[in-house]
Formats: C-alpha cells, structure tokens, sequence
C-alpha cells in the first residue's frame, strides 16, 4: 500500500474514534502540542496512558476477585482511571468510570 492510502486510512480511522464517541477535544489538544522538537509526543502519551490503564485494570479485576469487596478501593482506581482518561481525551472510558465510581459509592457490587 501507498504512503498516501495509509496516510489516508489512518485519517479515516482517527476521524472514526471521534465519530464515536470515543476520543474528545482533550486529544486534540494533546495533539497540537507535538512539534519539532517534541515529535514522538503523541505516541509517548499513548504509551504512558496505555500502561497506566493496564496496571490499573489488572488492580481492580484484582480487587473485584476479593471478598467483601472493598468499594472504597475500588472508587479509587476508578478516580485514577477516570483522571487519566480525562487527561487523555477518552471519552467514553471517562464515562464508564464514572458510572462505575456511581455503582462503589452506592455500595453496588452487581451494577
């Protein structure tokens, strides 16, 4: 495949995140912070949130594996993982976390 088609279908692809739901203005803004001497920015960013996300996933199914669960705990690595999607600009994480924040401090273990 072409330079340009890839170029092309990477636009296409970015565009779809937005499209959804998925990504917001937030990641724009990070993206206009990539410059010359900054390059690799955006991909370190992704980089970072990733493997903070994952750590933070593997926490809380850690967690949901206790008994009695520990809303408490659990209200916390959802505010770090929320924080960090917001940070981001993943829209719909940031919103899942927060109806996962609601179902903690409603002491919701099912929700």
């Amino acid at each position: 495949m072409e330079r340009s088609q890839l170029l092309i279908q990477v636009a296409h692809q970015r565009q779809t995140l937005f499209d959804e739901g998925l990504l917001d203005e937030q990641f724009v803004q990070l993206e206009e912070l990539q410059d010359r001497t900054n390059p690799n920015f955006v991909e370190e960013i992704v980089t970072t949130y990733y493997q903070d996300t994952s750590r933070l996933i593997l926490n809380i199914e850690q967690e949901l594996e206790r008994r009695p669960l520990d809303y408490g705990r659990l209200d916390g690595y959802m505010y770090q993982f929320m924080g960090s999607s917001t940070s981001f600009g993943a829209k719909k994480v940031k919103a899942e976390c927060s109806l996962f924040r609601e179902y903690c401090r409603a002491g919701n273990g099912e929700g």
